[in-house]
């Protein structure tokens, strides 16, 4: 006798049968025996939730002579009729290959037929946003006032593609997806019927791969025992048949990110690659790796959602507490964009590579997140006694060594009255300034430039850009201020790599005028 997978061996025949969707389950059952049934159902949701399943248990219950508590009894001869597919009540249709005018003409023209025996024909319809527009013109009226004894079962995983005339027609449900708890807690029951031994641990991570599935979870699982028949399946065993990674390896991959190692990055890479490990599934997963910590950052008490063993919970705590939320949230984004394109690269190693030396060099790119990120950078070189400009002494590396402490300017004899002016009301007039402007104002440092001019020094990048690239932003700037003061102010506008290099070299104007008001 052939082999029958797992999923079609343990499909539900009976509404207890059904895990993850008891919000359905007990509706139906209720409808059924209160004799309340409708005539039109819409059943959606994401692949392998039990849409079909629930479907079918639904037309045999209805059918059933012995109905208990709603369900169907399966020992009469309709229950069994129906079990085998030779029941001419119930009619299953394939809609994204019979999706034409005529195929749901041909099934219009039946129901006028009543059943030859039981008491309902049902009209099975899967995936059926397949149909084209006029087999939904077709359906529709026939849907709104079908026979007594007609029953219809829409199927769909793309509700939005139905039109709402046919919503409006069906009552809707839901199917979600299904917890890891609960397909692990059936994969181990199906388990000891077949008497296979499975290590807890990897029913977990084919429960947890399965992303929401009953049917994938039992495929994978599946394909698991196969290539390991006989023996006992193990967490890591499970990890080499569906090409997967272990956490210990993401945890090496994000340490050498957070150390800027591209080398690091690129051999860890390479050993991923030459264990045969599946690069889209990679990225998946440690994009879901990247959502851990963030979480791990942003709450207490979350280890129920995010399902890891207390041994690697401990490590990713450190691992969330060394890492800013802004440099954590641009990981997760650049990986997420990462895992909508890979599917269709060609150099799939090729692209990943890309993604992990952006993350180790956010001076790739010029998004905000990218910019913060090579601010911290920058913090993290001066706290190390690194200097950040060329003009000191290199030391060979790459890097250059510290500098003596350059003496700050003398401060100015006097203050031109307009300058002065519009500093005292530097906060005042950058709150009533616009965005992105007003942004790039409130991280300025203010400072007396030649000839007695306003110089407003601006962080490289965006905002020197912004001020020193695009035309026409620094007038509006000096329209600002002289409208502010009654005075025309002449404003110079230098960029500088941080606040330490500022304080270093510049006097700061806004604190020697805060200390001139003081002393008055």
């Amino acid at each position: 006798m052939s082999y029958t997978a797992l999923y079609r061996k343990f499909r539900p025949g009976r509404f207890e049968e059904v895990k993850g969707q008891e919000h359905i389950v007990t509706t139906l059952q209720n409808q059924i025996k209160a004799d309340r049934i409708g005539h039109a159902y819409l059943f959606c949701g994401t692949r392998g939730t039990g849409k079909t399943t629930i479907a079918k248990i639904l037309a045999r219950a209805v059918n059933c002579e012995h109905p208990v508590e709603g369900s169907p009894c399966g020992e009469c001869a309709s229950c069994k009729a129906i079990a085998a597919g030779t029941s001419m009540n119930v009619i299953e249709i394939d809609a994204a290959s019979n999706n034409g005018v005529d195929n749901i003409r041909e099934i219009v023209e039946e129901v006028s037929y009543s059943p030859a025996e039981g008491r309902f024909k049902v009209y099975i319809i899967d995936e059926v946003h397949m149909l084209s527009i006029g087999a939904f013109n077709a359906l529709l009226k026939t849907l709104e006032e079908p026979p007594s004894y007609v029953i219809f079962i829409l199927a769909t995983t793309e509700v939005h593609k139905i039109p709402i005339t046919i919503l409006s027609r069906c009552q809707r449900y839901d199917f979600r997806r299904i917890t890891i708890d609960t397909i692990a807690g059936r994969l181990r029951e199906l388990m000891d019927q077949e008497g296979v031994q499975v290590e807890e641990k990897a029913l977990r991570y084919v429960a947890k791969t399965a992303d929401g599935s009953m049917r994938d979870a039992l495929s994978l699982l599946d394909q698991c025992i196969a290539f390991h028949y006989g023996e006992e399946l193990t967490y890591d065993k499970a990890l080499d048949v569906l090409g997967a990674v272990d956490t210990q390896v993401f945890g090496r991959l994000f340490d050498c990110i957070l150390k800027r190692d591209v080398t690091g990055c690129i051999e860890l890479l390479q050993e991923v690659v030459m264990q045969g490990r599946e690069l889209t599934q990679f990225v998946a997963d440690f994009t879901w790796y990247l959502r851990n910590l963030m979480l791990l950052k942003s709450a207490d008490d979350i280890e129920d959602i995010i399902d890891v063993s207390s041994d690697n919970l401990v490590v990713m705590r450190k691992e969330a507490e060394a890492v800013e939320m802004g440099t954590l949230m641009r990981y997760i984004r650049i990986f997420s964009e990462l895992s909508g394109q890979i599917r269709y690269a060609s150099q799939k190693r090729i692209s990943i590579e890309i993604a992990l030396i952006k993350l180790c060099r956010p001076d790739m790119e010029k998004d905000i997140d990218s910019v913060v990120e090579r601010v911290r950078v920058i913090e993290d070189k001066l706290e190390n006694g690194v200097a950040v400009v060329s003009s000191g002494v290199s030391d060979g590396s790459g890097e250059y060594a510290p500098q003596a402490k350059k003496e700050r300017p003398p401060l100015p004899k006097a203050i031109p009255e307009d300058v002065q002016a519009a500093v005292e009301r530097w906060a005042d007039i950058v709150a009533n300034t616009a965005m992105p402007m007003r942004q790039y104002l409130q991280k300025a440092h203010l400072t007396l430039g030649g000839d007695s001019r306003l110089l407003v020094m601006v962080e490289d990048g965006l905002a020197s850009d912004y001020f020193l690239k695009q035309e026409g932003h620094k007038e509006i700037l000096e329209q600002l201020l002289s409208d502010a003061v009654g005075k025309e102010i002449d404003v110079t506008v230098q960029t500088v790599p941080s606040r330490e290099a500022f304080e270093q070299n510049y006097v700061d104007l806004s604190q020697l005028i805060h200390m001139e008001i003081e002393e008055e």
